[in-house]
């Protein structure tokens, strides 16, 4: 699993790495980073950042970045 804080898709709560693993669907690893700001979206099915269209048709597993 990558470094960083395991963060659920339902809740928006941080979980811990233990429930990341056993839920992988459903949750996503975040790392830090000093960008700039902003919202990125990112499923949490496949890791990939998607598009704001997609995040509100599938809200129960994407995630809002704030960068």
């Amino acid at each position: 699993m990558a470094r960083g804080h395991a963060c659920s898709a339902k809740t928006g709560r941080y979980v811990s790495k233990a429930t990341a693993a056993r839920h992988p669907r459903t949750t996503i690893t975040e790392s830090t980073s000093d960008k700039g700001g902003g919202k990125a979206y990112r499923s949490a099915i496949s890791g990939r950042y998607v598009t704001k269209g997609t995040a509100r048709r599938h809200p129960g597993t994407t995630v809002t970045e704030n960068s």
